[in-house]
Formats: structure tokens, sequence, C-alpha cells
């Protein structure tokens, strides 16, 4: 086999491009003309236009042989971007998104998710956890993954939060997910976090705050149990909704079975946002989020 044929059978680059920007003619063939005259294909391509807000949305995962690069994909696409007036991203399609988890004291979102990292579920790189307790320090080190043990008080909230600050930007944190993290992020973190933070609860709230909540709810007679998973902002969980799920429950279910059906249903709308995350399959619209899934 000679060097022509072997360069030909390589696989190309995958990368993906998202963006948003004010919807207007033009968009969708200014970016495939891009695409074309650089070379690329388009493998896959998603779009809405919101008539609501009047935002335009774009995913598209695309191939690009040598001699492209993302610096230089990134480069050229700029001027696109700026005449559209684009918040914009291409990002490589096969890098895995580096995470940190942040736990407390009830460890089954954070056991999900490290066994679908490591069997591949999960297109993400664990960079370490957080917590505020020691519990489950050594199941993390089965995993050979960094556990950080950060208490946290009203006295020393501030430091907690600056120290979890360095860990981000120390081991190149894309992403930071509470998995039944129990304590109240300041507005501070949550505005350096925009946009980058994933929260799950149930799905109560508003109807059942405070200590035990499926109990309250089993009081009630409520036949639906629900997780929601969502970004975090400084209005405490009410951030822009990622995914939801919810399952039906009969009047003979106890409330520790009620407990029982809400962590599963809470790790399985936390996997799915940290995975449609991690595959740049989310955008922000306001409040809400635009999900190519």
């Amino acid at each position: 086999m000679n060097e022509q044929s072997t360069r030909a059978e390589a696989p190309a680059d995958q990368y993906v491009l998202t963006l948003s920007c004010p919807d207007r003619k033009g968009i969708v063939h200014a970016v495939s003309s891009y695409l074309f005259m650089t070379g690329c294909n388009i493998e896959d391509s998603q779009q809405f236009g919101d008539h609501d807000t009047g935002l335009f949305f774009m995913r598209v995962h695309f191939s690009a042989d040598a001699p492209v690069t993302l610096d230089k994909l990134r480069a050229s696409f700029a001027a696109i971007g700026d005449s559209f007036q684009m918040d914009w991203q291409i990002n490589r399609a096969d890098e895995k998104m580096r995470i940190l988890l942040m736990v407390s004291k009830f460890g089954h979102c954070l056991n999900d998710l490290l066994f679908r990292a490591r069997t591949g579920a999960l297109p993400v790189e664990i960079a370490g956890v957080v917590s505020n307790h020691t519990d489950f320090a050594e199941l993390v080190d089965s995993y050979n993954i960094p556990f950080h043990h950060i208490p946290v008080t009203k006295d020393t909230k501030s430091e907690a939060e600056a120290r979890l600050l360095d860990i981000v930007r120390e081991e190149g944190v894309e992403l930071v997910v509470l998995a039944r993290y129990m304590q109240v992020l300041s507005d501070d973190l949550c505005k350096a976090l925009a946009g980058r933070i994933i929260n799950i609860h149930h799905s109560f709230l508003p109807s059942f705050k405070g200590a035990k909540p499926y109990h309250q709810a089993h009081a009630r007679g409520v036949k639906l149990i629900g997780a929601t998973a969502h970004y975090v902002t400084a209005d405490l969980d009410e951030g822009p909704i990622i995914e939801q799920e919810v399952e039906r429950v009969g009047h003979d279910v106890t409330p520790e079975g009620l407990v029982a059906i809400g962590r599963d249903v809470e790790c399985q709308a936390l996997a799915r946002a940290v995975k449609w995350h991690a595959e740049r399959r989310i955008l922000l619209n306001g409040r809400r989020t635009v999900i190519f899934a």
C-alpha cells in the first residue's frame, strides 16, 4: 500500500460548530458555504429559529481532512461570526470534556456518573471530585480520580469557593456537576461558572421544600416522582432546565420506595444532561435551553 492510498483512507478529523445569533436570512447558506470552501464535509446539521426571542440556533457536526486544524477553523470563521453577531464555538468532536463532580452525603448520582464515564457511556474525563465531606473518598479513589475534601462553614464559604475555582482553572475543567452537592453557591460563583455548572434535584419543588421531601410527597399521595437537571444560576433551583424525568407510582409505594425511585430518576436525568452538554448539544436561550439531542 502506497503513501497516497494510506492518506486517503485515514479518518477525517471531526468537529462541532455551535452558534446562536439574531435570526435573519442567509445564516445557513453562510455556514454551509464556509464549510464547503474550507474543504469540510457536513455530517449532521440541526437548526432552530425561535420566533419568541428572534434568535437562531445551530449545531453542525462536520469532518475535515488535513491540513485543516482547529486553530485555522476558528480563525477563518471569525469573520462570519462577526457579520452575523454570532455567539459561536468550534470544538473537536472526539475530545472528551473535562468535568468536575461535587457531592455531599448522597452518593447515587456520583456513583452513576463515575461508572458511566469509566465504561464510555459518557464522553467525559472526570478531572476530580470535590466534597464537603469524606464519605466517598474511598469510592472515588477506587476509580483513580483525585478527591478534594473542602469543608464548608459559614466562616469559610468564600475560601472554599475560591479553592474550587482554583481547581477548575488548574485542571482545565469545562463543566462542574453538582451530583447532590448540598451547599448553596454564592452569586459570585454562579456568575463565574455561568453556563458551565449543572445541578440535579427532585421535582417536588416548590411544593415540598426542606427535609424529607419524599415523605412529604407520600403524605399527600403524590402519584408522580420526578427529577430536574438544570444550569445553576443565582436564582436557587430556577436555572434553565436541561432535562426532566418522571415515573408514576401507586398508592402502595412506601416513603422509602419513593426515595429509591427518586434516586433512579435523578441519576437518569443528570446523566443525560451531562452527556448532552459534553456533546455540545445545548444552547442557552435566555431562561430556557435549545437541545439538539
